[in-house]
């Protein structure tokens, strides 16, 4: 499984709006400079997480994004399939009418369901909460860092 340039930045851009949106909306324009990512892409993938709930959007000229709920229930499994769809292995039953039906359905409950089962577990346990605090950490942790 690749992670995605999509969902690299679309949780890039979610942590950034999580962190400022709140005291208020914010600026597409805004998420786009602070993090290096072009609006027009920053459109399509918040186009993305406004049909899934995730964020909402404020029209007009004063206009922005803020989150569509707590981020502690937005979870990093919510937005890549908001983003790219099905982030599961494919079904090896799905293979079976060419060639030897057992293997592929002890390749289906062993290895597929298994990794499935567990990138749901581990996706869905992390939640943008999460990230926005270890955000916060490296933020404060560099702060203190002297170079030379």
């Amino acid at each position: 499984m690749k992670f995605s340039k999509k969902s690299r930045y679309g949780l890039t851009a979610l942590i950034d709006l999580s962190v400022y949106s709140k005291s208020g909306h914010v600026a597409l324009n805004s998420i786009a400079q602070r993090n290096g990512i072009s609006v027009q892409y920053l459109e399509q993938v918040f186009g993305a997480l406004r049909r899934a709930g995730i964020i909402k959007s404020i029209k007009g000229p004063q206009g922005g994004y803020l989150l569509g709920r707590s981020s502690r229930c937005i979870t990093v499994a919510e937005v890549i399939e908001a983003l790219e769809g099905s982030y599961h292995l494919a079904d090896e039953i799905a293979y079976e009418g060419r060639g030897n039906a057992a293997a592929a359905s002890v390749i289906q409950h062993q290895v597929v369901e298994t990794v499935n089962a567990q990138m749901d577990r581990l996706l869905q346990g992390i939640t943008l909460e999460d990230l926005e605090r270890e955000y916060a950490n490296y933020q404060s942790n560099n702060e203190t860092m002297y170079y030379i």
